[in-house]
Protein backbone atom coordinates (compact mmCIF):
# COMPACT_ATOMS: atom_id res chain seq x y z
CA UNK A 1 0.00 0.00 0.00
CA UNK A 2 1.42 3.47 -0.82
CA UNK A 3 2.65 5.37 2.23
CA UNK A 4 0.11 8.18 2.03
CA UNK A 5 -2.76 5.74 1.49
CA UNK A 6 -1.69 3.83 4.59
CA UNK A 7 -1.76 7.02 6.64
CA UNK A 8 -5.17 8.00 5.31
CA UNK A 9 -6.53 4.56 6.15
CA UNK A 10 -5.46 4.79 9.80
CA UNK A 11 -5.82 8.48 10.61
CA UNK A 12 -8.44 11.24 10.30
CA UNK A 13 -7.40 13.83 7.74
CA UNK A 14 -6.72 17.48 8.35
CA UNK A 15 -8.73 19.90 6.25
CA UNK A 16 -5.66 20.79 4.18
CA UNK A 17 -4.50 18.30 1.57
CA UNK A 18 -1.57 16.38 3.09
CA UNK A 19 1.55 15.75 1.05
CA UNK A 20 2.85 12.83 3.08
CA UNK A 21 6.30 12.14 4.50
CA UNK A 22 9.42 13.52 2.91
CA UNK A 23 11.98 11.50 1.03
CA UNK A 24 15.37 11.21 2.66
CA UNK A 25 16.75 13.35 -0.17
CA UNK A 26 14.41 16.18 0.88
CA UNK A 27 15.30 15.67 4.53
CA UNK A 28 19.01 15.74 3.77
CA UNK A 29 18.65 18.95 1.74
CA UNK A 30 16.73 20.74 4.49
CA UNK A 31 19.04 19.58 7.29
CA UNK A 32 22.32 19.95 5.41
CA UNK A 33 24.81 21.50 7.83
CA UNK A 34 22.16 21.70 10.56
CA UNK A 35 21.70 19.65 13.70
CA UNK A 36 20.20 22.21 16.07
CA UNK A 37 17.50 21.31 18.55
CA UNK A 38 15.02 23.65 16.85
CA UNK A 39 16.16 23.48 13.20
CA UNK A 40 13.01 22.56 11.21
CA UNK A 41 13.08 19.21 9.41
CA UNK A 42 10.44 17.60 7.22
CA UNK A 43 8.67 14.49 8.57
CA UNK A 44 10.04 11.10 7.57
CA UNK A 45 8.63 7.62 7.84
CA UNK A 46 10.82 5.31 9.91
CA UNK A 47 8.85 2.08 9.68
CA UNK A 48 5.19 1.19 9.21
CA UNK A 49 3.12 3.69 11.27
CA UNK A 50 6.13 5.29 13.00
CA UNK A 51 7.31 8.74 11.85
CA UNK A 52 9.94 11.23 12.96
CA UNK A 53 8.27 14.67 13.06
CA UNK A 54 11.01 16.39 15.05
CA UNK A 55 13.85 18.77 14.21
CA UNK A 56 17.17 18.19 12.45
CA UNK A 57 18.81 17.42 15.79
CA UNK A 58 16.03 16.01 17.99
CA UNK A 59 13.75 13.04 17.44
CA UNK A 60 10.00 13.43 18.02
CA UNK A 61 8.07 10.26 17.21
CA UNK A 62 4.51 10.09 15.91
CA UNK A 63 2.90 6.66 16.09
CA UNK A 64 -0.40 6.59 14.23
CA UNK A 65 -3.40 4.42 14.99
CA UNK A 66 -7.05 4.03 14.06
CA UNK A 67 -8.21 5.16 17.53
CA UNK A 68 -5.82 8.09 17.80
CA UNK A 69 -2.12 8.78 17.85
CA UNK A 70 0.82 8.91 20.28
CA UNK A 71 3.62 11.49 20.26
CA UNK A 72 6.89 10.77 22.10
CA UNK A 73 8.96 13.80 23.14
CA UNK A 74 8.44 17.45 22.30
CA UNK A 75 11.83 18.89 21.34
CA UNK A 76 11.99 22.60 22.24
CA UNK A 77 9.20 25.14 22.48
CA UNK A 78 10.69 26.87 19.42
CA UNK A 79 10.36 23.63 17.42
CA UNK A 80 6.65 23.14 18.13
CA UNK A 81 5.23 25.07 15.13
CA UNK A 82 7.29 22.91 12.77
CA UNK A 83 6.28 19.74 14.65
CA UNK A 84 2.60 20.63 14.29
CA UNK A 85 3.12 21.40 10.59
CA UNK A 86 4.80 18.00 10.17
CA UNK A 87 1.91 16.22 11.87
CA UNK A 88 -0.53 17.99 9.58
CA UNK A 89 1.58 17.24 6.52
CA UNK A 90 1.09 13.55 7.32
CA UNK A 91 -2.67 14.05 7.19
CA UNK A 92 -3.11 13.83 10.95
CA UNK A 93 -5.16 16.33 12.93
CA UNK A 94 -3.25 17.50 16.02
CA UNK A 95 -6.35 17.06 18.15
CA UNK A 96 -6.30 13.34 17.31
CA UNK A 97 -3.00 12.95 19.17
CA UNK A 98 -4.25 11.48 22.46
CA UNK A 99 -1.08 10.81 24.45
CA UNK A 100 2.24 12.61 24.90
CA UNK A 101 5.07 10.44 26.21
CA UNK A 102 8.55 11.49 27.30
CA UNK A 103 12.04 10.02 27.36
CA UNK A 104 13.68 12.48 29.73
CA UNK A 105 13.10 15.82 31.37
CA UNK A 106 15.62 18.12 29.64
CA UNK A 107 14.75 21.22 27.65
CA UNK A 108 15.85 19.76 24.30
CA UNK A 109 13.31 16.93 24.57
CA UNK A 110 10.65 18.21 26.98
CA UNK A 111 10.71 21.95 26.32
CA UNK A 112 7.93 21.67 23.74
CA UNK A 113 5.57 19.41 25.72
CA UNK A 114 3.59 22.28 27.26
CA UNK A 115 2.90 23.87 23.86
CA UNK A 116 2.13 20.48 22.29
CA UNK A 117 -0.36 19.75 25.07
CA UNK A 118 -2.02 23.09 24.36
CA UNK A 119 -2.19 22.40 20.62
CA UNK A 120 -3.38 18.79 20.87
CA UNK A 121 -5.12 18.43 24.23
CA UNK A 122 -3.21 15.16 24.66
CA UNK A 123 -2.53 13.78 28.14
CA UNK A 124 1.13 13.66 29.22
CA UNK A 125 2.29 10.30 30.59
CA UNK A 126 5.58 10.02 32.47
CA UNK A 127 7.36 8.25 35.32
CA UNK A 128 7.03 9.37 38.93
CA UNK A 129 10.72 10.35 38.92
CA UNK A 130 10.29 12.57 35.86
CA UNK A 131 7.07 14.23 36.97
CA UNK A 132 8.46 16.99 39.25
CA UNK A 133 10.90 18.18 36.60
CA UNK A 134 8.46 17.94 33.71
CA UNK A 135 5.94 20.00 35.66
CA UNK A 136 8.43 22.55 37.00
CA UNK A 137 10.61 22.76 33.90
CA UNK A 138 13.77 22.62 36.02
CA UNK A 139 16.25 19.68 36.17
CA UNK A 140 16.43 17.92 39.53
CA UNK A 141 19.26 18.76 41.90
CA UNK A 142 20.63 15.22 41.53
CA UNK A 143 20.64 15.48 37.74
CA UNK A 144 24.27 15.60 36.51
CA UNK A 145 23.25 18.46 34.20
CA UNK A 146 21.56 20.51 36.93
CA UNK A 147 22.60 24.13 36.49
CA UNK A 148 23.81 23.53 32.96
CA UNK A 149 20.50 23.47 31.11
CA UNK A 150 17.89 26.15 30.53
CA UNK A 151 14.56 25.89 32.31
CA UNK A 152 11.37 25.45 30.27
CA UNK A 153 7.63 25.88 30.70
CA UNK A 154 6.39 22.84 32.56
CA UNK A 155 3.53 20.61 31.49
CA UNK A 156 1.06 18.85 33.79
CA UNK A 157 1.53 15.10 33.95
CA UNK A 158 -1.84 13.39 33.63
CA UNK A 159 -0.75 9.82 34.36
CA UNK A 160 2.18 8.13 36.08
CA UNK A 161 3.63 5.05 34.41
CA UNK A 162 5.58 2.34 36.21
CA UNK A 163 8.37 0.11 34.95
CA UNK A 164 6.98 -2.50 32.57
CA UNK A 165 3.55 -0.86 32.41
CA UNK A 166 1.82 -0.64 29.04
CA UNK A 167 0.23 2.43 27.49
CA UNK A 168 -2.54 1.34 25.14
CA UNK A 169 -4.57 3.26 22.58
CA UNK A 170 -6.69 1.07 20.36
CA UNK A 171 -4.30 -1.43 18.79
CA UNK A 172 -1.23 0.57 19.89
CA UNK A 173 0.54 -0.87 22.94
CA UNK A 174 3.79 0.68 24.18
CA UNK A 175 5.75 -0.60 27.17
CA UNK A 176 7.58 1.78 29.50
CA UNK A 177 11.07 0.87 30.71
CA UNK A 178 12.39 3.10 33.48
CA UNK A 179 15.98 3.90 32.51
CA UNK A 180 17.39 6.59 34.82
CA UNK A 181 20.97 7.74 34.42
CA UNK A 182 21.30 10.39 31.74
CA UNK A 183 18.59 12.04 33.83
CA UNK A 184 16.86 10.83 37.01
CA UNK A 185 13.54 10.32 35.21
CA UNK A 186 14.76 8.67 32.02
CA UNK A 187 12.28 6.35 30.32
CA UNK A 188 12.65 4.14 27.25
CA UNK A 189 9.75 2.74 25.24
CA UNK A 190 9.26 -0.45 23.23
CA UNK A 191 6.49 -1.74 20.97
CA UNK A 192 5.81 -3.86 17.92
CA UNK A 193 5.05 -2.20 14.58
CA UNK A 194 3.95 -4.06 11.47
CA UNK A 195 4.18 -3.20 7.78
CA UNK A 196 1.81 -5.83 6.48
CA UNK A 197 3.13 -9.14 7.80
CA UNK A 198 6.58 -7.67 8.44
CA UNK A 199 6.55 -7.01 12.19
CA UNK A 200 9.47 -5.51 14.09
CA UNK A 201 10.18 -4.81 17.74
CA UNK A 202 11.04 -1.12 18.06
CA UNK A 203 12.95 0.33 21.00
CA UNK A 204 13.04 4.07 21.55
CA UNK A 205 15.96 3.98 23.97
CA UNK A 206 16.59 7.03 26.09
CA UNK A 207 19.96 8.78 26.07
CA UNK A 208 22.64 6.87 28.01
CA UNK A 209 25.45 9.42 27.81
CA UNK A 210 27.35 10.41 30.95
CA UNK A 211 27.39 14.17 30.40
CA UNK A 212 27.14 16.84 33.06
CA UNK A 213 27.25 20.47 33.99
CA UNK A 214 30.66 21.99 34.71
CA UNK A 215 32.10 20.89 38.03
CA UNK A 216 30.10 17.66 38.35
CA UNK A 217 32.11 14.50 38.94
CA UNK A 218 30.40 11.14 38.45
CA UNK A 219 33.03 9.56 40.71
CA UNK A 220 31.62 11.59 43.61
CA UNK A 221 28.20 9.95 43.12
CA UNK A 222 28.73 6.17 43.15
CA UNK A 223 25.04 5.40 43.65
CA UNK A 224 24.13 7.44 40.58
CA UNK A 225 26.85 5.68 38.55
CA UNK A 226 25.48 2.32 39.69
CA UNK A 227 22.01 3.38 38.56
CA UNK A 228 23.37 4.33 35.14
CA UNK A 229 25.20 1.02 34.83
CA UNK A 230 21.98 -0.85 35.67
CA UNK A 231 20.14 1.13 33.00
CA UNK A 232 22.83 0.39 30.40
CA UNK A 233 22.53 -3.33 31.12
CA UNK A 234 18.74 -3.10 30.93
CA UNK A 235 18.80 -1.47 27.48
CA UNK A 236 21.34 -4.04 26.26
CA UNK A 237 18.94 -6.84 27.21
CA UNK A 238 15.86 -5.43 25.43
CA UNK A 239 14.49 -7.31 22.42
CA UNK A 240 15.29 -4.86 19.71
CA UNK A 241 14.94 -5.06 15.91
CA UNK A 242 14.93 -1.33 15.27
CA UNK A 243 16.66 1.17 17.56
CA UNK A 244 15.64 4.84 17.71
CA UNK A 245 17.20 7.42 20.05
CA UNK A 246 16.20 10.94 21.20
CA UNK A 247 19.25 12.36 19.41
CA UNK A 248 19.06 10.75 15.95
CA UNK A 249 22.82 10.96 15.53
CA UNK A 250 23.32 8.67 18.56
CA UNK A 251 21.92 5.75 16.55
CA UNK A 252 22.83 6.98 13.03
CA UNK A 253 19.09 7.15 12.27
CA UNK A 254 19.33 9.28 9.16
CA UNK A 255 22.14 7.19 7.67
CA UNK A 256 20.02 4.10 8.28
CA UNK A 257 16.94 5.66 6.71
CA UNK A 258 19.07 6.67 3.72
CA UNK A 259 20.15 3.06 3.34
CA UNK A 260 23.88 3.57 3.89
CA UNK A 261 23.71 1.21 6.89
CA UNK A 262 20.97 -1.30 7.76
CA UNK A 263 17.82 0.07 9.42
CA UNK A 264 16.93 -3.28 10.98
CA UNK A 265 19.59 -4.68 13.30
CA UNK A 266 18.82 -7.01 16.19
CA UNK A 267 22.14 -6.15 17.87
CA UNK A 268 21.67 -2.36 17.74
CA UNK A 269 20.50 -1.97 21.36
CA UNK A 270 23.37 -4.08 22.64
CA UNK A 271 25.90 -2.01 20.69
CA UNK A 272 24.28 1.25 21.83
CA UNK A 273 24.59 0.08 25.44
CA UNK A 274 28.16 -1.10 24.95
CA UNK A 275 29.17 2.31 23.59
CA UNK A 276 27.51 4.00 26.58
CA UNK A 277 29.34 1.69 29.02
CA UNK A 278 32.65 2.44 27.33
CA UNK A 279 32.01 6.20 27.41
CA UNK A 280 31.10 6.03 31.11
CA UNK A 281 34.30 4.13 31.88
CA UNK A 282 36.31 6.72 29.94
CA UNK A 283 34.62 9.56 31.80
CA UNK A 284 35.44 7.98 35.18
CA UNK A 285 39.03 7.37 34.07
CA UNK A 286 39.42 11.04 33.06
CA UNK A 287 38.06 12.12 36.43
CA UNK A 288 40.49 9.82 38.23
CA UNK A 289 43.40 11.10 36.14
CA UNK A 290 42.49 14.69 36.97
CA UNK A 291 42.56 13.92 40.69
CA UNK A 292 46.00 12.28 40.39
CA UNK A 293 47.45 15.33 38.64
CA UNK A 294 46.45 17.65 41.49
Amino acid sequence: MPILAAIVASAPLHAATPSGPASMAEHQRQCAGKDGWSDPAPPVRIFANVYDVGSCGITVLLITGAKGHILIDGATAQAVPAIIANIERLGVRPRDVKYLLSTHEHVDHAGGLHALHQRTGASLIASAAARPMLESGTPARDDPQHGGLDAFTGARVGRIVRDGEAVTLGSLRLTAHLTPGHSPGGTSWSWTACAGKNCRRIVYADSLSAVSADGYRFADHPAYVARLRTTIAKVAALRCDLLITPHPSASALYDRLAGTVPLIDSKACARYAAAARSNLDKRLAREAATVKRR
